[in-house]
């Protein structure tokens, strides 16, 4: 879903709890920059999805994609089946440099930046969403609350940020500072999409999403991606990331 750079989570949830004293309190912000820090913190990831894309009707297409990260930013989707998207990738190099290929047509296309906050091959997931990165320098944030095991943040676009949301309501675990639900607001101020994240485990050390769900609130239609397979620090080369690369990876 995929996004989002190694640093790991310092602070137990036992130290940050309601009952922490007032030094040891993090901000909205703090928190913020942990949930990126642990969302990051491999050094590279390669893992096989099974997608599943539900229609308000009932009706649902499966799709089997490999992603490929490194880093917080270089990212890499393709789509193994079915036959009619499989060879379509998708390369990330930065916030600003997204590539789409589709083997019907063998062309390399960049993604336009009026045209990223659109859904990436008729799922829920924006090629915002899928590319994203660094939160913290897009987002302010305040700690609205602290629910048991769950830190609620307020995030708002910092001033001059190119984001796609008006604001984004977090609910963070406060020991893996993985996002457990993340509510999206679109710049009318009404909700617009909702995405979960469950099923958190420790893979190769990290903790990871086994399942993430994002809906789209105003069409009721749904993208699931679970996790098939996943592994962390493979010493994935550069040229991973390349636009000749993004050809032949199947």
């Amino acid at each position: 879903m995929m996004s989002k750079a190694s640093v790991s989570v310092l602070l137990s949830c036992c130290f940050l709890g309601p009952l922490a004293s007032p030094a040891l309190a993090l901000t909205g912000d703090e928190i913020l920059a942990k949930v990126e820090q642990a969302m990051n913190a491999p050094k590279d990831r390669k893992a096989e999805i099974k997608m599943t894309v539900k229609t308000k009707d009932g009706t649902t297409k499966e799709r089997k994609m490999k992603i490929f990260q490194k880093g917080s930013q270089k990212k890499l989707f393709t789509f193994l089946s079915p036959a009619d998207v499989k060879g379509v990738g998708f390369l990330v190099i930065d916030d600003d440099t997204l590539y789409l290929y589709t083997p019907a047509f063998k062309k390399i296309r960049r993604i336009a930046s009026h045209v990223k906050n659109e859904n990436f091959m008729g799922t829920d997931f924006s090629y915002n969403d899928l590319s994203e990165s660094k939160y913290p320098e897009k987002y302010s944030a305040v700690l609205d609350k602290t629910e048991g095991d769950t830190y609620v943040l307020t995030c708002t676009p910092r001033p001059g940020a190119d984001t796609d949301y008006s604001k984004m309501v977090m609910h963070v675990n406060t020991k893996t500072f993985i996002p457990s639900k993340v509510e999206m607001y679109n710049q009318a101020g009404k909700l617009f999409k909702l995405m979960n994240n469950s099923d958190v485990e420790k893979a190769d050390g990290y903790w990871t999403p086994k399942h993430v769900e994002m809906k789209d609130i105003l069409s009721n239609h749904i993208t699931t991606m679970e996790l098939v397979t996943v592994q962390h620090d493979r010493g994935l080369p550069d040229k991973t990331f390349s636009k000749r690369n993004l050809k032949k990876v199947h």
